[in-house]
């Protein structure tokens, strides 16, 4: 049996404050700073994980820095601690590990951390991809968007997620706008689109002006704030929001119930009786898709690496798509703010538009 470990780490401050109540009375700044210089951990073990053909078991391990600090700290720094932690795998026995949340993206997206450890290492990118556009479409389907004709935007479009689902969904919506910080990448993005599909894409730099006229919207920045609020959407819109930290403010939930927010990848782990040992604010057997495609490659006896870097491939996010299915992994249904959605939910959300 391969074995496999994910790394993932403090969201924000509430996280840690909240599992670690002595640091409540301490100011926020010092709280990350004493918290940071912890030792990483074995967090839970993972057990339970079948599927029809193999089996798997695995650990979460904590790397104790915020996304903030991910970000924010010394490169040099930060990656140490990330190397610290699959060190820390690879002496539980894992045969590969993942890179959870920012993990995966400080500096050269895993390749480095891969360089530095004896075990293969993915970001889990790839499936992120092929969970985010599959809840979309059936998003789009259950509230009656048609995708051919849809105006889709992409937030965070030439980061290593965005770029890929950017040149994914160019073949199947009606427009489709690419946003990103800087101008130059997206320019080297439309023009690589234009190459594979012929399609000819819109591009810029104001997330406020692309939003406006938005059908679906994929949100997958890597900034540490929320980018998307209450009234930059257009009513009707369908929103997957596959960054953590969140792109999308959670006032979108209560001030616009004519907007549908989705959760990207969201899936469903195959067994009778997975079991996490730590809560993640998901239900029981389901997991974020970026640990799912750890598993995967877990259950092939795949310990090469995948998914590393900025330039993942279409045929890399299609052969994970194909290895997920034929374990047994499928989308858990959609999300929408660590809330189920149900079938009244979105018979509310087409009344509140027909109003």
């Amino acid at each position: 049996m391969t074995k496999f470990a994910f790394i993932i780490h403090p969201i924000d401050l509430g996280y840690i404050t909240q599992n670690i109540k002595l640091l409540k009375v301490l100011p926020g700044s010092l709280t990350e700073r004493i918290v940071s210089h912890f030792p990483v951990y074995k967090a839970s073990e993972i057990k339970g994980i079948k599927s029809p053909l193999a089996e798997t078991e695995g650990w979460f391990i904590i790397c104790p820095l915020t996304s903030r600090q991910m970000l924010g700290l010394p490169e040099d720094y930060v990656l140490r601690r990330i190397i610290e932690a699959g060190k820390l795998a690879e002496k539980l026995g894992a045969g590969i590990v993942g890179l959870g949340a920012m993990s995966a993206v400080v500096g050269d997206a895993g390749i480095t951390v891969a360089d530095n450890l004896g075990i293969a290492v993915t970001t889990g990118n790839s499936y992120t991809v092929a969970m985010a556009l599959e809840g979309t479409r059936k998003a789009a389907e259950c509230v009656g968007i048609d995708m051919a004709k849809a105006e889709a935007v992409v937030l965070g479009a030439t980061g290593s997620i965005g770029s890929v689902c950017a040149r994914m969904l160019a073949g199947e919506v009606g427009g489709l706008t690419l946003v990103s910080l800087t101008r130059s990448p997206l320019e080297r993005l439309s023009h690589q689109i234009l190459h594979e599909t012929g399609t000819a894409v819109r591009l810029t730099t104001n997330t406020k002006e692309a939003l406006r006229n938005a059908d679906i919207v994929v949100a997958v920045t890597s900034s540490v704030d929320t980018i998307v609020e209450p009234q930059d959407l257009k009513p009707g819109a369908v929103v997957c929001d596959v960054a953590r930290p969140r792109d999308v403010s959670v006032k979108v939930a209560s001030e616009r119930p004519d907007v549908l927010v989705i959760e990207g990848g969201v899936v469903e782990v195959p067994g009778d009786n997975v079991q996490f040992n730590f809560n993640f604010g998901f239900p029981p057997g389901t997991a974020y898709a970026c640990m799912a495609e750890t598993m995967i490659l877990a259950l092939e006896e795949r310990c090469e690496n995948y998914s590393l870097g900025r330039d993942l491939t279409v045929s890399q996010v299609r052969e994970i798509q194909r290895l997920g299915k034929k374990h047994g992994f499928k989308l858990a249904g959609l999300r929408s703010f660590e809330r189920a959605l149900t079938k009244e939910d979105l018979k509310i959300f087409s009344r509140t538009l027909d109003k």
